[in-house]
């Protein structure tokens, strides 16, 4: 993935315009992507999947430092697609952080892969490797391992039901110990 200071520095070159966006539109897709040992989760029900997720574990990432309590609340957009309400709590500020996004289905719907924005029109991978049937955990991998996340219907689900998770993630090629685990079913 490219950095915003790289897509800028390319842009003062004075690139002639549509090579640029070309090569932009290339290095952007690159963001919406699955890594090579995941397979999103089939089938999939968005349906099942709305509502209210608690983020038990996830990598670090400046956009969330510092932020516990976190929970992700998914409903349907007008449009079809899914409006997403990240929230956390800032304790150092002692405020609550929130975002409105909105992620739609890169291919099929049955498929557990969405691509999400939280701004303007640049997307990122949603990938779901793994599911619990009764869709009360998951495991979501961005386009690479340094973005994933453990969510959990309830904020404290049972460590061994954590423990699985970490264990699958790790058997993907994520480095589970980098993890901030922000549950009380630490493995």
């Amino acid at each position: 993935m490219f950095s915003y200071s790289f897509l800028k520095t390319l842009w003062r070159s004075r690139l002639p315009a549509l090579p640029f966006f070309i090569f932009a539109s290339f290095a952007l897709a690159g963001c919406t992507g699955v890594p090579d040992s995941v397979e999103p989760v089939s089938p999939f029900t968005l349906k099942r999947y709305l509502g209210e997720w608690h983020e038990v574990a996830r990598m670090d990432h400046r956009f969330e430092r510092g932020l516990t309590r976190v929970t992700a609340e998914y409903s349907m957009r007008d449009d079809g697609g899914v409006r997403v309400i990240n929230r956390g709590y800032n304790a150092e500020k002692g405020e609550w952080n929130e975002a409105e996004g909105r992620a739609y289905f890169v291919g099929e719907p049955n498929i557990g892969r969405l691509k999400v924005s939280f701004f303007g029109p640049f997307y990122g991978a949603y990938n779901i490797a793994k599911l619990e049937p009764d869709y009360s955990m998951a495991l979501v991998i961005g386009p690479n391992f340094d973005y994933l996340w453990i969510l959990a219907r309830e904020p404290n689900p049972a460590p061994e039901k954590c423990q699985t998770y970490a264990d699958y993630a790790a058997s993907l090629g994520a480095d589970v110990s980098a993890l901030i685990w922000l549950s009380d079913c630490l493995p």
